[in-house]
């Protein structure tokens, strides 16, 4: 029970900062849209707090395990140790962001190919995206996160602070990312994925949505060309074929889906595993 309420205000912590910022940029962008705006999202709202729920609390003893087990069995390679160490501490925290966002990039790319879609459509179903898409995340496709993102970075002996940190600004941009917002950032898309570009990912135009996929710089997919301009695509819709569902029918979403494969039946998003799959 204390592991609960001890969850239960981690969650908390972790969701209240990024409430209030993003409510008062709302209220300040959109005026008295803002109204119309949350009617707008209150079932996906819901859904994803629901989901938020599920991954932060309920299982949040379930997703600690392969964390203190990768924690404990990944041995970082000497050699790389004795790299990071004789850099400056402002090189290593930004080769970390770089090289964090590139295991990113690869993980999304793979969560796009059918043996992986059935569980990440559940974050690309949201048809009004707000900063609280980020967290919205089928109980497997965290697991999937959990596991991946931080594995490739202790194995080559990244030194744990730059890889908190990296956290902490990756996460606090995929809100920004995430925002309602058609925001693009200019000359500096040519380094940093903005709200706009994001947007183009969870476009529900299938062979658009196959671009875009890091979370924090727009080099990796201009580098592995991903890369889609998102400024004819800026009143997008975003979503699914199929459309969203309700917080059961998302937890559902993957035994459907997976059943369905099985069968030789279509499913929602079934071109964007095909096109990924030939990326």
């Amino acid at each position: 029970m204390e592991s609960f309420v001890a969850a239960t205000g981690d969650a908390v912590r972790f969701l209240l900062p990024p409430t209030v910022i993003f409510g008062l940029f709302a209220l300040v962008m959109k005026r008295a849209a803002v109204v119309g705006m949350m009617q707008r999202a209150k079932r996906e709202t819901l859904t994803n707090l629901g989901l938020v729920s599920i991954n932060l609390v309920l299982l949040a003893p379930f997703f600690a395990l392969p964390k203190s087990w990768i924690s404990a069995t990944v041995t970082p390679i000497a050699a790389f140790e004795q790299f990071w160490l004789g850099l400056p501490e402002i090189a290593t925290l930004v080769a970390t962001l770089l090289l964090a966002d590139l295991v990113i990039y690869w993980r999304h790319r793979i969560e796009h190919t059918p043996a992986l879609w059935p569980i990440h459509a559940t974050h690309h179903s949201d048809e009004t995206i707000t900063w609280l898409t980020l967290v919205r995340k089928h109980p497997l496709g965290q697991l999937v996160s959990t596991i991946i993102d931080a594995t490739p970075l202790l194995l080559i002996g990244i030194p744990i602070w730059a890889i908190l940190l990296t956290k902490f600004i990756h996460v606090w941009w995929g809100f920004f990312i995430h925002a309602d917002t058609k925001w693009t950032l200019g000359k500096f898309d040519w380094i940093l994925m903005s709200p706009a570009a994001h947007r183009v990912h969870h476009i529900r135009d299938r062979q658009l949505a196959n671009s875009n996929y890091a979370g924090f710089v727009s080099i990796w997919d201009r580098l592995f060309g991903t890369w889609q301009d998102p400024r004819p695509h800026l009143d997008c819709e975003t979503g699914i074929d199929g459309g969203s569902r309700d917080i059961l029918g998302e937890l559902a979403r993957p035994v459907d889906f997976y059943a369905k494969m099985a069968r030789g039946e279509a499913i929602e998003g079934e071109t964007v595993t095909g096109d990924a799959a030939k990326a």
